[in-house]
């Protein structure tokens, strides 16, 4: 079925302008490549197609009265003196995983234990605000 929805590479080389102005203004296009199969849309699109990912953390209340957060999807945990601060600090850190992500994408994609944080790290990226992601995560309380 998604065959049938692809255009063909050399059709929207040709007329790239139009082929962006028509994934911004109407909708998502499938574009095949000889074996390649590509999906090509604006942001907006991704973002809410993203929006089904959520980030989600343990959060522990330390002796000192810190609390620390423990990220479920990614291994990233940070602490704070306060969950405010924890979120802002787990939200740097998301975002600056991304961005390490992103730039070794073909080694980090491949690898079996992160290939499954890709939609978590489009997000991150999409977002693009450490705040706005701290703020976004589900906690949970967690067990010491």
């Amino acid at each position: 079925m998604i065959d049938m929805l692809m255009e063909q590479a050399t059709a929207v080389r040709k007329e790239w302008s139009a082929a962006c102005d028509s994934v911004v203004h109407n909708k998502p296009k499938f574009i095949k490549r000889t074996r390649d199969r590509m999906w090509f849309s604006n942001l907006e699109t991704m973002e809410e197609i993203l929006k089904a990912y959520r980030f989600t953390a343990e959060k522990f209340l330390e002796e000192d009265g810190s609390v620390t957060l423990s990220l479920c999807e990614i291994d990233l945990v940070e602490n704070g003196a306060d969950e405010q601060e924890a979120r802002l600090n787990l939200g740097k850190a998301i975002l600056e995983y991304s961005t390490d992500y992103y730039n070794e994408y073909e080694s980090y994609s491949h690898a079996p234990n992160r290939k499954h944080h890709i939609p978590y790290i489009f997000k991150a990226l999409i977002m693009d605000n450490p705040k706005q992601i701290g703020e976004e995560v589900e906690c949970h309380v967690g067990k010491n």
